[in-house]
């Protein structure tokens, strides 16, 4: 396995990412992995690898780049505060800028092949996924959010909006006790993506909560592994 890290240009500033693909068999298609609000810890990283096992160059960009300096953020008063003004930072509009320097990177890199890319958000950054397939939908044919929090949201590019223009299929894992993402906010999803012809799977969960991926406090294997399942089959349907 290739592990690297490199610095970004992006219309906001150095974005440190984290690389991962297989050393042998390449090149590799492509997968854009968002972290979550606890941001890159060694449990992201490790599931970034993961994936990367089964044939996929996959990028692990730090989002919260415009508001500091990458460092991996523990639990202190100091870094749960900043961790919340930080994720403030990250929009549906300007993840898009992020996108587009990850893959421009992706495409001089003779390890990712060229093509259709996938997309995998958890927390924050699961309406994050939809944003791009939204605005780039020669791109990526592949999208997941794992527990993504805020799809519902005010304004103009809020993730549920728009949904016509969307050419990848969707995968949402929802938490039926998730204060960021109400059951309301579900039918809201649904609703609009039935009436953009988006073909989408949606998996219901009442035994696990937010933030059940990743190891760690509110890891809920069940439910864990099932998100690999759904994001194999997912990317090896439109993008492996």
């Amino acid at each position: 396995m290739e592990q690297r890290r490199v610095e970004l240009s992006t219309p906001d500033g150095e974005m440190t990412t984290f690389v991962f693909h297989p050393t042998h068999g390449g090149p590799h298609p492509v997968v854009l992995y968002l972290m979550d609000a606890p941001s890159i810890r060694p449990a992201l990283m490790d599931m970034a690898s993961r994936l990367a096992t089964a044939g996929y160059y996959v990028l692990l960009p730090f989002l919260f780049y415009r508001g500091m300096e990458y460092r991996e953020l523990g639990t202190s008063d100091e870094d749960m505060h900043k961790r919340q003004e930080l994720m403030g930072t990250v929009t549906p509009t300007n993840i898009l800028g992020d996108a587009e320097a990850l893959l421009a990177f992706a495409d001089d890199d003779p390890a990712a092949a060229d093509g259709p890319v996938g997309a995998v958000g958890f927390c924050m950054s699961g309406g994050l996924v939809v944003s791009i397939a939204r605005a780039m939908p020669e791109r990526v044919r592949a999208g997941a959010s794992i527990h993504g929090a805020w799809l519902v949201r005010d304004g103009e590019d809020s993730p549920h909006l728009g949904l016509d223009a969307v050419d990848a299929e969707l995968h949402f894992a929802w938490c039926a006790d998730d204060p960021t993402a109400p059951v309301e906010d579900r039918e809201v999803m649904e609703q609009a993506l039935r009436g953009a012809g988006v073909t989408y799977t949606l998996d219901w969960h009442d035994d696990a909560v937010h933030g059940f991926a990743p190891p760690g406090p509110r890891y809920h294997r069940q439910a864990s592994e099932l998100h690999w399942e759904r994001v194999h089959s997912l990317l090896r349907r439109n993008v492996g």
